[in-house]
């Protein structure tokens, strides 16, 4: 492990323990929006991938603890006292299936990061600030597989999974061309689509997985 690779596990480590504290104890009182501001404040991981020059570092060492480390916060937890009321405000394994997420696209994405970035922004940012706006504005909904959803979330799905993945390839330097940004559209449109349909917290598996592989075909297939 090379010093920028420690470097970037200990970002990790102490940006995200600053993060639980935050939401586990000061913001206690507000479980459900504590949640969300974890959910979404993590995403900002994704500014720190350039540090790590190891893919297994990144992946295993950086991202796969905090998939035992939220299921240990979670309701499903043996050990009841580690139990976070975070993780309980929401999907109950929400949490690790975003860590199970982070894991796969820093392995499989490791030389092109800012796939990875699309793909965390638009569970982090995308997924999250739509939770919020649709609790807060969304007053006509729908259901699927008992899971309700808003039209003014989906939206903002939409619009802020664009809006961050174009903050991701601004970050990496990547050139914005009108064909990329006409696929940056679709892959936006199609995540909506997918936090829509999918059901119980599993949206943090399905919408980084499409958002990452399909911007990976459109664009280097």
């Amino acid at each position: 492990m090379i010093q920028s690779d420690l470097l970037g596990v200990g970002l990790v480590y102490v940006y995200v323990s600053i993060l639980v504290v935050v939401t586990e104890r000061k913001l206690c009182r507000y479980p459900k929006v504590s949640r969300k501001i974890l959910h979404i404040m993590t995403g900002n991981i994704a500014f720190i991938l350039p540090f790590f020059q190891t893919r297994e570092i990144m992946a295993f060492v950086a991202a796969g603890p905090f998939i035992l480390f939220t299921y240990i916060m979670s309701p499903y937890s043996p050990l009841k006292r580690f139990r976070g009321r975070t993780s309980e405000a929401g999907h109950d394994l929400g949490l690790v299936y975003y860590a199970i997420a982070w894991t796969v696209l820093a392995y499989v994405f490791f030389d092109r990061l800012e796939i990875i970035a699309i793909g965390i922004f638009a569970m982090s940012y995308g997924d999250g600030l739509a939770a919020l706006f649709g609790l807060r504005f969304g007053s006509k909904t729908y259901a699927v597989f008992d899971d309700e959803k808003s039209f003014v979330g989906s939206f903002s799905m939409f619009l802020f999974t664009f809006v961050f993945m174009v903050i991701a390839l601004l970050f990496y330097s990547v050139r914005i061309s009108s064909m990329i940004l006409m696929y940056l559209v679709l892959i936006a449109l199609v995540a909506m689509v997918v936090e829509g349909l999918t059901p119980k917290g599993l949206d943090n598996l399905s919408v980084p997985f499409v958002c990452a592989f399909l911007y990976w075909f459109l664009v280097y297939m």
